[in-house]
């Protein structure tokens, strides 16, 4: 699957989910602020330019360690319910960086240990998380041997 068949299928879906207004104010999290802390260069590789992310000190203080996110199942393939592969946002969908509010650091890539169906609840994940400025085929943020841990509980 191509990294630009990924972008449109989101794309499509942000468009769907955009006409549906949520009050978003956003879940505390110490990790997440630190994720957003990059910044990007312009590289070159044998496929051509891309955007090199150039991660702070903070965000690098956190790779290769256990971290729990609230945020957002963001399936990769429309039509698919249940998946150990998917992405994960601190933002909800009308909000995501496909739509134009923040940017790829506001996203990891999600590795689960087991498969789960998807929920458009505020969900919480915990798994180690990876950072990547060496592929560009994949989020700049990786979850690993990850597992859910369950649903965001809401005040509402």
């Amino acid at each position: 699957m191509t990294k630009r068949f990924v972008l449109t299928v989101l794309l499509m879906g942000c468009l769907t989910t955009f006409a549906q207004k949520r009050d978003y104010t956003g879940f505390p999290s110490l990790v997440w602020p630190k994720l957003y802390d990059v910044k990007f260069v312009k590289a070159k590789d044998d496929r051509g330019e891309f955007d090199k992310p150039v991660f702070s000190e903070a965000a690098k203080s956190l790779n290769g360690k256990t971290v729990t996110l609230p945020g957002y199942i963001v399936p990769f393939e429309t039509g698919v319910t249940r998946s150990k592969h998917f992405m994960f946002t601190s933002l909800p969908l009308n909000a995501c960086f496909f739509c134009g509010v923040g940017g790829p650091e506001t996203v990891v890539e999600v590795f689960l240990k087991n498969e789960i169906s998807y929920s458009d609840r505020p969900m919480e994940i915990k798994g180690v998380l990876r950072i990547n400025d060496k592929d560009p085929d994949k989020m700049i943020y990786l979850l690993e041997n990850a597992e859910l841990l369950g649903a965001v509980e809401s005040d509402e």
